[in-house]
């Protein structure tokens, strides 16, 4: 199936032709001409399905069918609501490529740097909002933004809402929107909240369900490294001396761990920059932007802030630390192997980190082959080979400074486990 059968208008299949887009994945091809005929939808897609182009084009034509007058301030027809900065502003990416040759203005507006900018080109009028729900809340209590003309409003990424403690402000947005509207509801996960949610707003939806979270992409080429915790960063490097690896964004649990890996990477020459939580927008943003035009070869993430990170042709993925949610690991290898495309994630695992390996294996149904070609590698089975005799090295020497000392016949124990 191509483009051309779902019914797209002339200037939004230019402006896909010129993207080089010509086949829809199967999120698109569902869900496109369901939107263009105005239903309700509820998508459960993962990251990496092409599940932005899925409501941006059919949106962009349905607002083209029926102008405003240009002369007259635009009134919001549509509202995407998202978690975070960095997807908002992929969002807003979207919508202006494929809507290049139609006069359609769009404008993402999102917490964290000056508000005038957006307040004025909200002044000018505009025809879509993308917007985080902490600042388009403020703009609203400000005055600056009226949805009464609303027609269709878009919820993505409902789990990570939740999961990042937005689902009240979204519920007091809906509230302000108009009741008859076109709703379009979107997330990679279904718990009962969020299933509570959708069925809240949504009228009838269609619904669309492609590439469970359970499922990780057939592209992406999965690999494990047990390593000790004090060797990571010596087999970080060791991995990043192949130059093939042009760029990889590594992935930590911690805002403090993405900034130790990024010191670490520059003083041995890596070029690398950390994106997270305590980052100012304009370093995020600034960081992404290096990332992506490959000034910087190294972009060390943590999971929030990674949501929406889209990389064209992104080869590599690496779990410097596992997740404890195991469907995060989904999502972190996701940014690679997109749209059809290779990709390569490495696992780094120290013996802490069996347990959640077990969960991410369970979840996605299959073992992640071993890497043990590498000089940091710690044999496996069940558990680490060192570790239980590290977990008795300390009972040991307790009892060989009190009741062993008494016995005075093993004054060299302690020597026989070097």
């Amino acid at each position: 199936m191509l483009f051309t059968d779902l019914g797209i208008i002339t200037p939004i299949l230019n402006a896909l032709s010129d993207e080089g887009y010509s086949k829809p994945t199967p999120i698109q091809q569902q869900a496109i001409p369901h939107i263009i005929a105005g239903k309700d939808l509820l998508g459960c897609a993962q990251t990496g399905t092409g599940k932005t182009a899925a409501f941006a084009i059919p949106i962009l034509q349905l607002l083209s069918k029926n102008t405003h007058n240009q002369s007259g301030k635009r009134p919001i027809r549509a509202l995407i609501l998202t978690p975070t900065r960095e997807l908002a502003i992929q969002i807003q990416d979207s919508f202006k490529a494929y809507g290049k040759n139609l006069q359609i203005k769009n404008l993402v507006v999102f917490g964290g740097v000056n508000q005038n900018p957006q307040v004025d080109a909200l002044k000018r009028g505009i025809d879509i909002l993308v917007a985080t729900p902490g600042r388009l809340l403020d703009l609203m209590n400000q005055g600056f933004i009226q949805l009464n003309q609303l027609e269709i409003f878009i919820l993505d990424e409902a789990d990570r809402m939740l999961d990042m403690g937005f689902v009240n402000d979204v519920k007091r947005i809906i509230n302000k929107i108009p009741a008859k509207r076109q709703t379009l509801f979107f997330s990679a996960t279904m718990p009962n909240e969020i299933k509570a949610l959708a069925n809240s707003i949504l009228n009838n939806p269609v619904r669309v369900e492609v590439a469970p979270v359970s499922s990780t992409a057939d592209t992406i080429q999965q690999s494990l490294f047990y390593v000790e915790k004090e060797n990571k960063k010596a087999l970080l490097n060791h991995i990043l001396q192949d130059k093939k690896i042009e760029t990889a964004l590594v992935f930590t649990r911690t805002k403090h761990g993405a900034d130790k890996v990024v010191k670490q990477l520059l003083a041995i020459g890596i070029s690398a920059q950390a994106i997270h939580g305590n980052k100012s927008q304009n370093a995020r943003q600034n960081a992404l932007a290096n990332f992506k035009s490959r000034t910087t070869r190294i972009l060390v993430a943590t999971d929030i802030a990674a949501r929406g990170i889209d990389v064209d042709e992104l080869t590599h993925v690496i779990n410097y630390e596992l997740p404890e949610v195991p469907e995060t690991y989904v999502h972190r290898i996701g940014r690679t192997g997109r749209a059809g495309l290779s990709g390569i994630s490495f696992s780094f695992c120290e013996a802490e980190e069996t347990s959640d390996l077990k969960e991410i294996q369970k979840l996605i149904g299959k073992n992640i082959p071993v890497n043990d070609k590498h000089p940091f590698h710690v044999e496996f089975n069940g558990v680490f080979k060192r570790a239980p005799k590290q977990q008795q090295a300390r009972p040991q020497r307790n009892n060989h400074q009190r009741p062993k000392a008494q016995q005075g016949n093993k004054p060299n124990t302690p020597k026989k486990r070097y």
